[in-house]
């Protein structure tokens, strides 16, 4: 029997949720890196709190919206014949590593029931992406021989900004368009959101990452 719980766009839900833990764990790590200033007090344990908080908010949100996702699956006569995902199981994972079981649920689903795709754009974000950690390497790296802090500073910061805040989205997203778009390369969405959370962690990947999406995406269907 199907319930108004049923009717909500558990996976969306979820991917939505994910798309958050990046910006959380930023502003976390910026509170780790924070020195105290003088003027501002409080600040580093606000934003600790606001990132821990965060964290676990979603945390709670993801192990949620796997558990009744995967039991409306499994509900449902024949939507799972290939793939019957254990509400329960799914949920465990979520309160250990959300982030990790959040992707790992979204890639299997695809393979099942895929993705809705959005718009085409979202690659001119995963390229601003791929530009803005460019030019923050670049001014890092010129900020520490020319021993300019504010350039390291301002440098890092966009960098960091654009790559937490916007590239796994934006990779996420455009897989989605061009798996239904293309026909010689179907990127699996929740993949390529997982490589967008590892390479985030190592700042070298991200831009390698962006670059060979970008590269596939133009030989698969000619753009940009």
């Amino acid at each position: 029997m199907r319930t108004h719980v049923d009717e909500i766009g558990w996976a969306r839900l979820a991917e939505r949720l994910c798309y958050l833990f990046p910006p959380v764990v930023g502003v976390g790590i910026v509170g780790v890196l924070q020195d105290l200033e003088p003027g501002v007090p409080g600040l580093r344990t606000g934003l600790l709190l606001v990132g821990t908080l965060g964290y676990t908010v979603l945390t709670f949100g993801v192990a949620t919206t796997l558990f009744f996702d995967a039991r409306r699956i499994r509900r449902q006569p024949g939507a799972g014949a290939n793939w019957q995902p254990r509400p329960w199981l799914n949920t465990a994972f979520a309160l250990v590593w959300a982030p990790a079981a959040g992707v790992v649920y979204l890639a299997r689903r695809h393979r099942r029931f895929g993705t809705p795709a959005g718009r085409s754009g979202w690659w001119a974000v995963v390229a601003l992406s791929f530009a803005t950690t460019l030019f923050g390497f670049a001014a890092a790296t010129v900020g520490v021989v020319l021993s300019i802090p504010g350039l390291l500073t301002t440098g890092v910061g966009v960098a960091g900004a654009v790559a937490f805040g916007a590239f796994p989205v934006a990779i996420h997203r455009d897989a989605a368009y061009v798996c239904l778009a293309g026909e010689s390369w179907r990127p699996n969405p929740g993949v390529y959101l997982a490589l967008a959370f590892v390479s985030l962690s190592v700042p070298p990947a991200q831009p390698l990452l962006a670059g060979y999406y970008l590269y596939r995406r133009r030989v698969a269907i000619g753009v940009p």
